[in-house]
């Protein structure tokens, strides 16, 4: 209930392995990424104390060899959904009262197993089911879901002691309460900390949780199931449930008991959804709380002082790590006429010195994207900027799924500001640059260019420039305020870490409660003013009135 205050240990950024050869955890992570290729994992639904089997099952591929099967999925039917809700509800009576430090303690240890015994099997899981090479599974899901689950708790303990003043003779104080209900969150495949972050977030504050995982995210899924339920999360309070995601949504969102939901995913499922709130709204016994980061087309904008080394580097690093497919990648670059030979061929060595492959290969800097619908789709737009005429392909453009979906790291170049791909989301390795005019540049052809990558995006997600000029990168600043609930000075625009950079956008990039910081958290509690009079007044009568 957010009663009292005591110190907790205080949060810290889980250190990042390097994994260089002859490391120790190099090989380690090399084993078990073996064992869990061949272990045929099977994930059962997680309704209550039971792993629900369902007997209907979807196989996992790795993306990067799609005819192997390293495991098998169950899939629920609604009414494994309705159980779950129930289950959560019936565990609310116990996990909302326990106390605050006790529900800390679970998470805490979540992320020391994390940390220690689980790391390689968590970072094996993100490797083989997502496709990521190990230094990219690394920060995920090792470092970042660490510090989610650490933060978090440090986050509740700061927000839990805050309380307002009290006046003579009486005592005003807060509590913290979980909503009223439970909390559907709903994960991507891109980020196991994302999968991770989402229920146990609002389970940390009290709330008990349906949690569905994305369909291409099920191995590192099952690893986080394993983690909480070693960790001592109570039954009920996490539910997994797999399954088609608009009837587990419809089936949510039927039940009165809906109290809020914890999103990330895309921006028309999303906008979706929150239509179905609407129109459920009276049968809901509170309003439910919405939250959630959804899309972007991501922009990298570079001025005539900016170095030209560090623009292609925030280039290749931006636009091409985890294969264009975290939320923040770069997809849309604006570079000054007078750097763009420069930066041109910087990035052209970089992308022809780009290994692709397993991500079992440490020498392999890109792998495969993450199914064959994300491959079709890349492979369309790739297609089509080879034929336009205001639009060329500068390096890349290749692709094949014949083993993996593999589509290589493509820079376009277009002459329309415009271009389709400059301003549709793509989700993948594909980036877009458009280079303008600095010919007797000036603040107002700075303002210009800010005015375009402005007004040329829905989204509002992360943006980057890079500058020399202190004056250029203030301007930008005020003039970009609305494109980008994480701005990026002198950086690519990708890799924000938990309590240094919260996270979230704006737009139609979601509703930017800045997961990884305590507004993320002030989302998932209900509070309640309690005031005290140690001595109540017996007249009604006040002195202003006379005798």
């Amino acid at each position: 209930m957010g009663k009292g205050f005591f110190h907790v240990p205080v949060a810290v950024n889980e250190p990042v392995k390097s994994y260089a050869p002859g490391t120790p955890e190099r090989e380690e992570v090399l084993l078990t990424y073996k064992d869990l290729w061949n272990a045929n994992t099977e994930v059962p639904l997680y309704i209550g104390s039971e792993q629900v089997k369902t007997g209907d099952t979807r196989t996992i591929n790795p993306p990067h060899d799609h005819q192997h099967v390293v495991g098998t999925y169950h899939i629920a039917k609604k009414k494994h959904v309705e159980k779950a809700i129930e289950e959560a509800l019936e565990a609310r009576k116990k996990w909302a009262k326990l106390e605050w430090e006790q529900r800390a303690a679970v998470f805490l240890k979540a992320a020391d197993l994390i940390s220690g015994p689980y790391r390689q099997k968590m970072n094996a899981a993100t490797m083989i089911g997502q496709s990521k090479n190990i230094y990219q599974a690394e920060i995920d899901s090792a470092a970042e879901i660490c510090d989610f689950l650490r933060f978090n708790v440090e986050f509740m303990a700061e927000l839990y002691n805050e309380q307002p003043i009290s006046s003579d003779g009486n005592w005003n104080r807060v509590e913290y309460r979980p909503l009223e209900g439970f909390v559907y969150a709903i994960t991507p495949f891109n980020f196991t900390a994302i999968a991770g972050n989402l229920p146990s977030s609002a389970a940390l504050m009290g709330n008990v949780t349906v949690w569905k995982p994305s369909d291409s995210q099920m191995l590192s899924a099952q690893v986080l199931m394993e983690v909480f339920k070693e960790a001592g999360v109570p039954d009920g309070v996490i539910n997994m449930v797999n399954g088609d995601p608009e009837m587990v949504t419809d089936t949510v969102l039927a039940s009165p008991d809906f109290a809020g939901i914890h999103f990330t995913g895309s921006t028309d499922v999303f906008k979706g959804i929150w239509e179905k709130v609407g129109k459920n709204i009276r049968k809901y016994k509170t309003y439910p709380r919405i939250v959630g980061e959804t899309g972007g087309k991501d922009f990298i904008l570079a001025h005539p002082t900016a170095n030209p080394k560090q623009v292609a580097t925030a280039i290749s690093r931006g636009a091409f790590e985890y294969q264009g497919q975290k939320c923040s990648a770069a997809s849309r670059v604006y570079l000054p006429k007078s750097l763009w030979p420069e930066i041109k061929d910087f990035v052209v060595e970089d992308v022809e010195s780009f290994k692709m492959g397993s991500p079992e290969d440490m020498t392999n800097f890109i792998n495969a994207v993450i199914h064959e619908a994300s491959f079709d789709k890349l492979a369309s737009y790739i297609d089509k900027a080879k034929k336009d005429k205001n639009a060329e392909i500068v390096v890349g453009g290749n692709y094949d799924k014949s083993k993996g979906y593999f589509v290589e790291p493509t820079v376009i170049l277009t002459t329309d500001p415009h271009y389709t791909t400059m301003e549709t989301e793509l989700f993948g390795p594909v980036v877009t640059i458009y280079v303008y005019d600095d010919k007797n540049f000036d603040e107002k052809k700075w303002a210009d260019i800010c005015e375009t990558v402005d007004n040329t995006s829905m989204y509002a997600l992360t943006g980057a420039i890079l500058s020399g000029d202190r004056y250029a990168a203030a301007q930008a600043t005020d003039l970009l305020q609305n494109a980008a609930g994480n701005f990026y000075i002198n950086d690519k625009p990708t890799g924000a870490v938990v309590g240094q950079q919260p996270f979230g956008g704006a737009r139609s990039s979601g509703t930017n409660d800045k997961a990884g910081s305590k507004m993320n958290l002030m989302r998932w509690i209900s509070v309640r003013l309690i005031k005290e009079t140690f001595v109540p007044a017996t007249d009604y009568r006040y002195p202003f009135m006379g005798e």
